[in-house]
């Protein structure tokens, strides 16, 4: 990442810090845009043009430590990288930044050569996220051999998003669920069909539905798209995104009551991001036209997803689509095919389905 593509973020409430920082900074060729609490800073984050945060632990309205914490549970997309400036850089100051999501410290006054060096150190772990970008155009290559897809990818992957999301604030995944995990779900979901590459065109492009025969060789992908991922975490074990992208491949067409595939696993034996993936993924086959069916509208899709919970889906995470399904339709809105209509929003005063 060139210095002519990165855009520095300075947050602090004391105008001469301020300015000293933007100093430095542009004096090393950054671009640098310079706020004044983090409440500012958090608003302007939202347009995805700032990568990388310098700012002050203290200030008013809001405070480094409390936007480190905003950062990393909203939905920016990409990787911000976060440096605290802080006058007391102790061991519990650093435990609590660095569990609020801070990247880096810098002690209070600074030196300019320090900084400019730490921003360089941002710079080479902002790089890393061209990792995600291989990852979706090798999703996308996967993607391109069925020609029915469209923008099945990006529409799953902020499906999937949102329902982490939601369920992340809920007492009973707090644990399981940190911004982390959101994250690693956005990133890796792409790839939940990239055992497809494996399938025959005369199957995966076949123009209706399958017989007994050629479904039974579509349902080999599942497997398939695991051992492909398997054998990259053989050779990079400790990778986390491998991890969780093999879970999503091997288990988003595994059911809740066990008889999905390609192991039939049951209830919490199939991986949490394996079913938040699957009802992500049903819900746009669902609303999605193929060449045996049109899409249906977000309420015969409802009907069935909730229909389904204790079937097909885990109960909460159906549940946790019911919550936030005014989000899938504004996602499908944004992505949905040239062909298609928009959608329109759930009405709250007419619910269907038994309650989950």
């Amino acid at each position: 990442m060139s210095k002519r593509m990165l855009r520095i973020m300075v947050v602090d409430d004391d105008e001469i810090s301020r300015d000293l920082i933007e100093h430095t900074l542009t004096s090393a060729g950054y671009s640098v845009a310079t706020f004044a609490n983090g409440a500012e800073a958090l608003d302007a984050l939202r347009d995805g043009q700032f990568r990388l945060v310098i700012s002050d632990w203290d200030m008013p309205v809001m405070s480094g430590v409390e936007l480190c914490r905003a950062v990393r549970g909203s939905d920016i997309d990409g990787y911000v990288y976060m440096i605290l400036l802080t006058g007391n850089a102790g061991p519990a100051e650093i435990v609590e930044g660095m569990t609020a999501g801070a990247d880096d410290f810098i002690a209070k006054p600074f030196n300019p050569n320090e900084l400019v060096v730490r921003v360089r150190a941002g710079e080479r772990i902002l790089s890393l996220e061209t990792r995600d970008m291989a990852i979706f155009a090798l999703a996308k290559l996967a993607e391109s051999r069925d020609p029915e897809t469209g923008h099945h990818l990006e529409r799953v992957q902020l499906y999937s998003r949102i329902l982490a999301q939601h369920m992340g604030r809920l007492p009973k995944f707090r644990d399981q669920i940190d911004p982390e995990y959101v994250r690693l779900i956005y990133q890796t979901s792409p790839l939940h069909d990239i055992g497809k590459v494996a399938i025959p065109d005369c199957v995966l492009r076949k123009p209706g539905r399958f017989s007994d025969a050629e479904f039974a060789i579509m349902k080999t992908h599942a497997q398939a798209g695991a051992e492909t991922l398997d054998a990259a975490l053989e050779r990079f074990p400790e990778a986390r995104f491998l991890q969780v992208a093999r879970e999503i491949a091997a288990t988003h067409h595994e059911r809740w009551d066990g008889t999905g595939y390609p192991r039939g696993l049951k209830e919490d034996a199939i991986p949490l991001c394996g079913r938040i993936v699957a009802l992500a993924d049903v819900y746009d086959a669902l609303t999605s036209r193929r060449c045996y069916k049109e899409p249906y509208a977000h309420s015969i899709a409802r009907s069935i997803i909730v229909g389904d919970a204790g079937k097909h889906f885990d109960p909460d995470v159906v549940e946790a689509f019911i919550q936030v399904e005014e989000e899938f339709v504004s996602v499908y809105n944004r992505f949905r095919e040239p062909d298609e209509g928009e959608m329109m929003p759930p009405s709250k005063a007419a619910p269907i389905g038994a309650k989950v």
